[in-house]
């Protein structure tokens, strides 16, 4: 259960001190915990990024329900705020309706779909470090299968896993990959149960896009010599050391820090902004203590891989065509899909 929004609202204004009523302020609304060393984080590692090279005012504030998010966005524009970045997918409707009364604010929605008029996108293509992942995850698993565990089934999410399928698949075409999609972004005992089951099917390596629910999978990985996993959206080596072969990394800090600079000298209008390896913000960091278990011969091949992908002439997985359409539907437990 998320806490009321108001309560979020109190306990992060008296924390941040750097939030005042006038100048340049930038505002970040979360769907999820700062703490889940992923997606969250990374946008929270962002905001600060902002605040140390721009000295610039900042706020967060967690939201996790449609309605807190929407107040969010309208009490941070009321505000006067000069940029808000709406954390998700799912913000970017709320951002349209919120931003039509507040023209002087940028909504900046990060995987969003569309730029109107001070709403803009930030389109991150992570399938491109996910297909990556995937050709060095074919290439160590001894069972032939590959588990993936997904939080809910958005389409950015949808195309880092089909990256991690393509590119398993250019390695061994007969690799299996099974999914399950969660329903949460939050449960760690059910990301946990999902990767237990998943290797009761085979699976020997992971890859997830689950955020906070994904502390669960690490947990599970590393109580079972000879599985890996590889982490999304930062870093992950340290969640379970000797167990992350690499992770699909987001340098949101590099991105927010771009956007903010830009807003702040005035030079910004609402545009879809796209990033992928070609920009460095996206990138796949395996971890050098683990390159005796991945062959020279396959290292070789992902570099070649991504510099195909940075070039141009490597697609990594189309963009879901229900980019534009999408509507959430949400399955009525967890363990929504498991497929193949």
């Amino acid at each position: 259960m998320s806490r009321p929004w108001c309560y979020a609202v109190a306990i992060l204004l008296c924390a941040c001190s750097t939030h005042h009523a006038s100048g340049f302020r930038v505002g970040l609304v979360t769907p999820g915990s700062v703490t889940d060393a992923a997606w969250n984080s990374g946008a929270y590692a962002g905001l600060q990024e902002i605040h140390d090279s721009l000295g610039v005012q900042i706020s967060h504030i967690e939201a996790r329900s449609p309605a807190e998010q929407s107040e969010a966005l309208r009490s941070y524009a009321a505000q006067g705020y000069a940029l808000v970045f709406a954390h998700g997918f799912e913000f970017q409707d709320l951002a349209e309706r919120v931003s039509a009364s507040y023209p002087n604010t940028v909504f900046v929605v990060t995987s969003g779909r569309r730029a109107r008029l001070n709403v803009s996108p930030l389109i991150f293509r992570l399938e491109e470090a996910s297909y990556l992942a995937g050709m060095v995850a074919a290439g160590v698993s001894k069972t032939g299968t590959l588990g993936f565990v997904g939080g809910i089934q958005l389409p950015p999410i949808e195309a880092a896993y089909q990256g991690w399928v393509n590119g398993a698949k250019s390695v061994n075409p007969k690799i299996r990959s099974r999914v399950v999609y969660l329903n949460s972004f939050d449960d760690v005992a059910a990301g946990r149960e999902a990767a237990l089951a998943l290797m009761g099917a085979g699976a020997d390596v992971f890859h997830h896009n689950a955020d906070a629910a994904a502390l669960g999978l690490f947990q599970a990985v590393k109580t079972h010599p000879g599985v890996y996993v590889f982490g999304a959206n930062t870093d992950q080596a340290g969640l379970a050391p000797g167990h992350v072969l690499g992770s699909a990394v987001i340098d949101l800090p590099r991105a927010f820090r771009l956007i903010a600079n830009e807003v702040k000298q005035g030079n910004f209008t609402a545009h879809v902004e796209a990033f992928g390896l070609k920009s460095g913000v996206v990138k796949y960091v395996p971890d050098p203590r683990l390159d005796s278990v991945v062959s020279a011969p396959l290292r070789a091949q992902v570099t070649a891989a991504a510099d195909s992908i940075s070039s141009g002439t490597l697609l990594a997985a189309p963009r879901p065509a229900s980019m534009e359409a999408f509507s959430r539907h949400l399955a009525p437990k967890a363990f929504s899909r498991i497929g193949t």
